[in-house]
């Protein structure tokens, strides 16, 4: 009996291990993945126009292949990619880091400078004629690939979030993020395309009258969230990615951005009543960091256009 009981305390120790260690799993992931908010505003708010044009009963279908590829891209080849970095190469992660900031930063001025009719709009077009089943397939493969850079984004970001702990801590970690961000990136995609199915639906046949003007609401509605879902989207590059750029820039060595726009959040916090200044803070310092996205983003723009992307066609076209 004494051998059994001390069997069963063992097995108890082990499992207040084990609930520990998926509670630290957790809360890491928690916080690594609130580092990536940028990354996954944008990926959400990018990935409703990969549906758009298609029969109504292949918007799902069409976002679960592309949260499947998702998965596949965090889960198969990233998360391998980026335990190897931390193991073997922890010196990349902070210029990783940086040409992830830089490509955010460079996307949310670019949309910025199309708002404001700068620039040239590079439009998709698609024909409005032909086989619907190609056409799904070069979008879902569209899609596939733009998620890539931008799960690529996440995932390092996430990595440095995450801190110095064992190898299975750091790849459960890592793929708890992969999986949280993509169910979530992608449920709000669901949700975000068939809303105004349920708004139709609640309009038309909907019993009460306080349902169809529900339903009516929810339709006339759609245009202005997806809008403004895209301005917070790019705000969110430029905050996020100037921030990568200062803290990399810090952890590398330079620390002049960072304590230059402390010292400033700082001054602006203290006109504050207490009881705001550090929200006052936290919001200057954003502020700061998407002054700085913005600048960035302005300057790569045209060596983005004029010599990256030629370069990156010429090759791939050369490859076809």
């Amino acid at each position: 009996m004494s051998g059994l009981l001390a069997l069963l305390d063992d097995v108890a120790g082990i499992a207040k291990v084990a609930a520990a260690s998926i509670d630290d799993v957790a809360s890491q992931a928690a916080k690594a993945g609130a580092k990536a908010a940028g990354a996954v505003i944008d990926d959400a708010a990018v990935t409703p126009k990969y549906v758009t044009g298609f029969d109504p009963a292949r918007e799902l279908p069409i976002i679960w292949r592309i949260a499947r590829g998702s998965l596949i891209n965090k889960l198969v080849f990233l998360l391998p990619a980026g335990l190897a970095l931390s193991a073997f190469a922890p010196w990349m992660i902070a210029p990783l880091l940086m040409l992830g900031g830089a490509y955010l930063c460079f996307e949310g001025a670019e949309k910025l400078a199309h708002a404001v009719g700068l620039g040239a709009h590079h439009e998709e077009h698609d024909a409005e004629t032909g086989d619907p089943a190609h056409l799904e397939e070069e979008k879902v493969r569209g899609a596939i690939k733009t998620d890539f850079i931008l799960s690529a984004e996440i995932m390092t970001i996430a990595l440095a979030a995450i801190p110095e702990s064992s190898f299975w801590m750091e790849a459960a970690t890592l793929a708890l993020v992969a999986v949280g961000i993509t169910v979530a990136v992608y449920g709000a995609v669901a949700l975000i395309v068939k809303a105004d199915d349920v708004g139709l639906f609640l309009a038309s046949r909907g019993r009460l009258s306080l349902t169809r003007a529900v339903g009516r609401g929810v339709v006339n509605a759609m245009p202005q969230f997806l809008k403004l879902l895209m301005a917070v989207g790019t705000a969110a590059m430029l905050w996020v990615g100037g921030s990568i750029i200062v803290h990399s820039l810090a952890e590398m060595g330079w620390h002049l951005p960072e304590d230059l726009i402390h010292s400033w959040a700082v001054a602006l916090a203290h006109l504050a009543p207490d009881t705001w200044q550090g929200a006052m803070e936290w919001g200057a310092t954003a502020f700061f960091d998407g002054v700085l996205g913005i600048v960035l983003g302005l300057l790569l723009i045209p060596v983005a256009t004029g010599l990256i992307a030629p370069l990156w066609q010429s090759v791939f076209q050369r490859q076809g």
